[in-house]
């Protein structure tokens, strides 16, 4: 699905990425762990596309097609998908008018004709019920005014919506009480498929207590350090990330 290798990047002429290298493959669920600065966050928009970033080696593959030299709609196109840890408000535009733009844009990129307006419907019907969301939330100006719970639940339906091969969650959990936090992870647990992957980006252990990953990766000074299972996530729970400083160091 999603192939890294050697990747290095910079921004203003600071290194970030130093080499690191990721692979997965479909119907896997990775953690991308590490301590503030690592390069978690850069490593997200760099796959994602934007444009602050440098590329100065390596690759990025998505399904054995090289993307690095495409733009973020294009790449969203193929199937990239980023939550944001801080989404913007568009007010008035709603949610669902929104999300009809983006699967139709979406569609117009592949040569093919906009969703039927019943299709759509449908869809947003089955999709909402899915992930427990009102119907008078899909009514409202996109994020405005919404509770940092109500933003990452409509991140998490315009995942639902678009369907992508590859979703990429970026500290989804920043914010978040229990409640909120347990109904986003109910929602990406729902729509984790074999034809799709889904890394999560965060510090802490307590979203991988409902998001339960199949490998945990450390990431420390632009690379990928140490790689393990989900208890690798509670071993840095307990130890915290001075054990990986220690560990490299001996």
């Amino acid at each position: 699905m999603l192939k890294i290798d050697n990747l290095h990047a910079e921004v203003e002429g600071k290194a970030i990425l130093k080499g690191l290298n990721l692979h997965i493959k479909p119907g896997e669920i990775h953690a991308i762990m590490g301590p503030n600065g690592a390069g978690k966050s850069t490593l997200a928009s760099i796959v994602a596309g934007k444009e602050d970033y440098e590329v100065t080696q390596g690759s990025i593959e998505l399904e054995g097609n090289d993307i690095g030299d495409l733009s973020p709609e294009e790449r969203a196109h193929e199937g990239v998908f980023l939550s944001f840890q801080y989404p913007v408000e568009i007010p008035g535009v709603t949610v669902t008018n929104f999300i009809k733009t983006a699967i139709n844009e979406s569609r117009k990129a592949k040569g093919q004709e906009e969703m039927p307006a019943k299709d759509m419907l449908k869809k947003i019907r089955e999709k909402s019920e899915l992930l427990e969301i009102d119907r008078k939330f899909l009514s409202r100006s996109l994020n405005e005014g919404f509770s940092g719970g109500e933003k990452k639940r409509n991140e998490i339906f315009q995942m639902a919506m678009l369907e992508p091969k590859l979703a990429i969650l970026d500290e989804t959990d920043s914010g978040l009480d229990i409640d909120a936090l347990r109904i986003v992870a109910n929602g990406v647990n729902k729509l984790k498929s074999k034809d799709n992957a889904i890394v999560v980006i965060t510090h802490y252990q307590r979203l991988l207590d409902y998001i339960v990953p199949d490998y945990v990766h450390v990431l420390y000074n632009g690379k990928i350090v140490k790689t393990g299972d989900a208890s690798l996530a509670l071993e840095l729970e307990k130890k915290g990330y001075d054990w990986i400083k220690e560990t490299l160091v001996s």
